[in-house]
């Protein structure tokens, strides 16, 4: 996601660097390579003049011009007007009523039912909540299914009557929450493959019998420009509460989220970050333009770790790190939660400079880790507590346990004995960052 805009608007504000003074000439051309860097990122021709203009008059301001760095004050002025794009952080729902209701409004093939289960997780997680599902898309049988099967995996109820009046199935489903201690009912609509009257009339019928605290549009990000008349088309008949954009862990160019808000008043609550029912997150524009402008996003990286991590554990492999007494027993245990974070490439990307270092381009197989974890399955407690004990004899029946070559023993066993001088050289106050 905007790894391409973040490449030329880094090259935008490296070309700056190179000038003593920013003047009439010298700016033109960079606001020219911002304007390129945006239209290819997919963001709305409107937005992108809007933009470049407000982002040329200030740099052409005063305060640029009594700069000893006109590239730091441009790069701020990039990130307050990026800000300005996204609007302020407005992830937070409305969950005042009992229960509260989320309707989920969206076209076919958005990633709707999907979401519903996702943000069901997420608010369950959150806000303390117990949520039921109601399956109101009663012209695709598949739709229903797939809402029960993301039921069962979640342990969450889904209310269905199957194919029949969809405003009377909510209808009915709402009193069937209430009397069963629901707080939260979570809402699927049907979806169309474009906006059309007959949709609208269900869906106005559907908010008119419930009165949902929210309704959300889900939007596929991917559907590039086009997502404005969406969600200029769905709210003209809906008041809209917010947007979920899916995908946006893809190939997605991301010019949606800086032209949504901007151009409906609609704001973007939620993000999909992945296909797992853990993957949609808090939409945090303070973030967005942060990864935008090659920075990272390390508050996303915590929260991840924090969700999945035992902070019990984390603890306790602080302390043995810090006493330099780690064993092989305490690294599997580091391992198999640092599977739980999920695709260890998506995690450092997010990490400050991971562009600058290439390390966006990193793949890490994740078969690597279930090797490690066979090796050191395949020992016994004494050799994961005593290394040095691990000889020849014993890394060849180790590797004939687990699978692998007595060379991939080795391996492990090199890399564990580093990190542990790494440890002892923290530990001494040795240790020097290699920058």
């Amino acid at each position: 996601m905007f790894e391409s805009l973040t490449e030329k608007l880094e090259k935008a504000v490296n070309k700056i660097k190179g000038y003593g003074k920013i003047t009439e000439d010298n700016i033109s051309d960079v606001i020219k390579e911002v304007r390129l860097a945006l239209l290819e990122a997919d963001v709305n021709y409107k937005v992108v003049k809007e933009f470049t203009n407000k982002v040329k008059e200030k740099a052409l301001g005063e305060e640029v011009k009594k700069s000893l760095k006109p590239s730091d004050v441009f790069l701020k002025i990039l990130k307050d007007e990026l800000l300005e794009l996204l609007g302020n952080n407005e992830s937070s729902m409305d969950l005042s009523k009992n229960p509260s209701i989320i309707m989920l409004v969206g076209l076919q093939g958005s990633g709707k039912t999907t979401t519903i289960g996702k943000l069901g997780n997420l608010l369950r997680k959150k806000n303390n909540k117990k949520p039921i599902f109601i399956a109101a898309d009663v012209y695709r049988p598949a739709a229903i299914d797939q809402l029960k099967q993301l039921g069962r995996e979640l342990n969450i109820e889904v209310y269905s009557e199957g194919q029949g009046d969809a405003v009377k199935i909510v209808e009915n489903g709402v009193k069937y929450a209430k009397e069963n201690g629901y707080d939260l009912v979570l809402v699927d609509t049907a979806g169309r493959l474009h906006v059309d009257e007959k949709l609208m009339d269900e869906l106005k019928n559907i908010k008119d019998a419930v009165n949902p605290n929210e309704i959300i549009l889900v939007i596929d990000a991917m559907i590039g420009q086009d997502a404005i008349n969406v969600i200029n088309g769905f709210n003209d008949s809906l008041p809209l509460t917010g947007t979920i954009l899916t995908k946006m862990d893809g190939d997605t160019k991301g010019g949606v989220a800086l032209s949504a808000k901007h151009l409906t008043g609609v704001p973007i609550k939620f993000i999909g970050t992945s296909e797992k029912l853990d993957g949609l997150s808090n939409f945090e524009p303070e973030r967005m333009v942060s990864r935008i402008l090659g920075n990272g996003d390390i508050m996303s990286i915590i929260e991840k770790a924090e969700s999945v991590i035992n902070e019990d554990d984390a603890k306790e492999a602080a302390k043995k790190i810090q006493a330099g007494k780690m064993d092989l027993d305490d690294f599997l245990k580091q391992l198999k939660q640092i599977k739980k974070l999920g695709p260890l490439e998506n995690i450092i990307k997010l990490l400050p400079g991971a562009r600058k270092l290439g390390l966006n381009k990193i793949s890490i197989d994740p078969k690597q880790f279930s090797k490690l974890e066979a090796i050191i399955s395949s020992m016994t407690i004494k050799e994961r507590r005593n290394p040095d004990i691990i000889k020849a004899s014993r890394k060849q029946r180790i590797a004939k346990g687990s699978g692998t070559t007595v060379n991939d023993v080795n391996k492990l066993l090199t890399q564990f004995e580093q990190m542990q001088k790494m440890m002892k050289m923290m530990k001494s106050g040795n240790f020097k960052m290699p920058f």
